[in-house]
């Protein structure tokens, strides 16, 4: 065969691959849009959008004028967001138009139908009750709230969703042990909460806030009574900005059962390896990580590599509307700067099934919508490269 025939058919075939490539590519990106989703790692308080903030803030006659000026500037606000503190500062200021039981409502409603658009089929939330104890609202006031728009969203949108209240790591352990007892009366008084609101959980600025900070609060929920709380699932920010033995801490002294970021884990092999063996979950928001500067960029993420030592790692939104993304946009954001492929996604969706705090019957419904979902894109491509 001439030289110069043996060059066209190699460029065709390179053309080939490449075509191949850029439909699977595609392909991939319609699957992550369309598949079901878990959510983990979602605050309440971070979904406030900037025109909600506003609505609230109106319908409460809470005025920060001082703040911005109209809702495009609290939006240029929120895209300067360089790092935690700049973000924190923001997200408590924007948290205190949350006043009542229709704030709280609205708020969670609004996170949900959201979430329906990316195909999220299960959601536990995350919000900051001792952030609004401060303007002087209830746990009830919020509990009632946002457990109304959980059982409307479920039958209007065939959504579910769970609840975890967090503590606020840059408070004290003797606020977040008055919390609990306010927390523990709510589910004295309105036995069937416990059904929904399914774990406490601990998160904001790790900087100088161990997990060992809170080792008492958390013993005491540990040992609560089942017959008020049911069981109650602990989970605990660590290793985001902190160092890895802020994961180390919450296993053994918080016992939680589900670590929050966790990407500073690759610092200590010997975490890593109980990490891995334990199946501990880690719930990773990769927009978020660089958003708040823990990466300078996307490209620079460790989500792959977790995921290639074999640990036990998801995609999740953290405060999607202050860091640039929902849960989708996460997904197609790390296939893109990372390279992830179908084999990639699917098991960081299934990773996040696994690690729900629900019945096993219910992991296995999720289980198989998710495979039903992957089917016809894993044998098209398969097709395609035979």
């Amino acid at each position: 065969m001439c030289r110069g025939r043996q060059q066209r058919q190699q460029k065709q075939k390179t053309a080939n691959y490449s075509d191949v490539n850029s439909q699977s590519s595609a392909m991939l990106k319609r699957f992550v849009t369309s598949m079901p989703k878990v959510e983990l790692h979602v605050h309440l308080e971070g979904t406030l959008e900037p025109e909600l903030v506003l609505t609230l803030a109106e319908r409460n006659n809470i005025d920060l004028s001082s703040y911005f000026k109209d809702v495009n500037d609290l939006r240029s606000k929120y895209e300067s967001i360089k790092c935690l503190n700049s973000f924190l500062q923001v997200y408590h200021r924007c948290a205190s138009v949350l006043r009542t039981e229709r704030d709280f409502y609205d708020a969670t409603m609004a996170y949900l139908s959201r979430a329906k658009k990316d195909n999220v089929v299960y959601a536990e939330l995350f919000f900051d009750p001792q952030c609004h104890k401060q303007t002087g609202v209830s746990f009830e006031t919020m509990a009632d709230g946002i457990l109304a728009a959980v059982d409307d969203a479920n039958h209007q949108l065939d959504i579910k969703c769970k609840l975890i209240p967090c503590f606020m790591r840059h408070l004290s352990e003797a606020s977040a042990m008055s919390m609990w007892s306010e927390i523990f009366k709510y589910f004295q008084q309105h036995p069937k909460a416990r059904d929904k609101i399914i774990g406490i959980g601990l998160d904001s600025d790790e900087q100088d806030n161990p997990p060992s900070k809170f080792h008492g609060v958390f013993w005491k929920i540990r040992h609560a009574s089942k017959s008020v709380v049911g069981d109650m699932h602990i989970v605990a920010h660590a290793g985001e900005e902190g160092p890895s033995n802020y994961i180390s801490q919450a296993l053994n002294l918080l016992r939680s059962e589900r670590i929050d970021h966790g990407v500073q884990c690759l610092s200590d092999d010997k975490l890593v390896q109980r990490l891995r063996d334990e199946h501990i979950p880690l719930t990773v928001c990769p927009l978020s990580n660089v958003k708040l500067g823990v990466f300078d960029t996307l490209k620079q993420h460790n989500l792959k590599r977790m995921l290639d030592f074999g640990l036990n790692v998801s995609i999740h939104s953290d405060n999607p509307a202050y860091v640039g993304g929902y849960i989708t946009q996460n997904y197609l954001a790390v296939i893109e700067a990372l390279g992830m492929n179908e084999s990639d996604v699917v098991c960081l969706a299934m990773n996040a099934i696994n690690s729900t705090f629900v019945l096993e019957s219910e992991r296995v419904v999720m289980r198989q919508q998710l495979r039903d979902a992957a089917r016809p894109l894993l044998l098209m491509l398969s097709a395609e490269y035979e």
